[in-house]
C-alpha cells in the first residue's frame, strides 16, 4: 500500500506536517513498515479540500484531527 501526503503550501498551512508525523507513527504502533509505503508530493491540484492524502491512487482530504479514524477506515480496514 502506497501513501502520499501532500506538503505543499496549502497543505502545510492545514496541517500536513501533524498529518505526516501521525500517520508515520500510527504505520510503526500497527507494525505496518513493511506493508504501508509512505511519500510526500508537493501538489495534488486540489489545494481548497485541506490536506490532500491518496491511498493506492484514491483521494482523500484529511484534518489533523481526523487521522486516526482516516487510518483505522482506509489504511487498517483495507489491509
Amino acid at each position: 500500500m502506497k501513501i502520499t501526503i501532500c506538503i505543499g503550501s496549502s497543505c502545510h498551512v492545514h496541517g500536513s506536517h501533524s498529518v505526516v508525523e501521525q500517520i508515520q507513527q500510527l504505520v510503526s504502533a500497527n507494525k505496518l513498515d513493511d506493508k504501508v509505503e509512505l511519500a510526500s508530493t508537493f501538489c495534488m491540484g486540489r489545494c481548497q479540500e485541506g490536506v490532500c492524502v491518496t491511498v493506492d491512487g484514491e483521494f482523500h482530504s484529511v484534518q489533523p484531527e481526523g487521522v486516526s479514524e482516516f487510518f483505522d477506515k482506509y489504511v487498517l480496514g483495507a489491509l
